[in-house]
């Protein structure tokens, strides 16, 4: 079921969403009543809707609206909440001043997920500090990529420096076995910041043309968590480096914050 501001979702209202694609949004991973960096998902939120709407966001009543969505369920799903202004008119977007919120949710998968192998594609988002609905060029760069035998895009600007990917932030394991994750126009991930606060890390610019030397490549994000990637084009890597398993270990032991 989707919810807007705590109410059965007016279809009127997605069809304005649907139609002009002009919104924000994050997704928050639910295990048993408790999401890693919520907080930090809360505060998203309120910043993108500044950027986005010029409005305040309540991250209380947000908090509350997810909470009577998700109930009581237990397990493991994926909350969506999107914040979008249903009375938007694409040819005045800077009249859209008031923001209301949708919630959503799916499954989640078991972690970790198997490897990954992406494709190096030129091409850098949309306004790359936010979580915006502008999804089209994103997931056709993932979708062009998967027709070429892979199972996803890692974008590389046109500086010829590694960002992210579609919707995951990407680590790397440097030569000297060491976190790095690269200096680029990149979406603050949540998961990327929670790992940064536990394990010593470098950020640096990634040029494309030293992706050989690296040990180990990951994807992080709240759905994925850290998952290995096997494969940069041609470049096979390994998927068991111990730094990849001690950062997966630590995310898996965060203990969420109730919602």
């Amino acid at each position: 079921m989707a919810l807007m501001n705590g109410h059965p979702a007016d279809p009127d209202a997605l069809r304005t969403l649907a139609l002009t694609n002009y919104g924000h949004f994050t997704s928050m991973r639910v295990d048993d009543q408790r999401v890693r960096g919520l907080s930090r998902h809360l505060d998203r939120l309120v910043r993108d809707c500044r950027t986005v709407f010029g409005a305040d966001l309540d991250p209380a009543l947000v908090r509350r609206y997810v909470r009577e969505a998700v109930g009581d369920e237990p397990g493991a799903f994926v909350v969506r909440v999107t914040v979008l202004d249903p009375g938007l008119d694409i040819g005045h977007p800077a009249d859209a001043q008031d923001p209301h919120v949708l919630v959503t949710h799916r499954p989640a998968g078991a972690l970790p997920l198997p490897p990954l192998r992406v494709k190096t594609v030129r091409y850098q988002r949309d306004v790359a500090q936010v979580k915006h609905t502008g999804l089209f060029g994103a997931l056709h760069q993932r979708r062009a990529a998967q027709l070429a035998g892979f199972d996803d895009a890692l974008f590389v600007g046109p500086d010829r420096l590694v960002s992210e990917g579609p919707t995951w932030n990407i680590g790397f394991i440097d030569a000297h076995g060491h976190v790095l994750w690269p200096e680029a126009d990149v979406l603050p991930g949540v998961t990327m910041a929670l790992l940064r606060e536990r394990h010593a890390h470098t950020v640096a610019p990634v040029p494309v043309g030293h992706l050989p030397g690296i040990q180990a490549a990951f994807a992080t994000n709240t759905t994925i968590g850290v998952r290995a990637i096997g494969a940069l084009d041609d470049l096979h890597l390994p998927t068991d480096h111990p730094a990849l398993v001690g950062l997966r270990a630590s995310f898996l032991a965060l203990p969420g914050e109730r919602l």
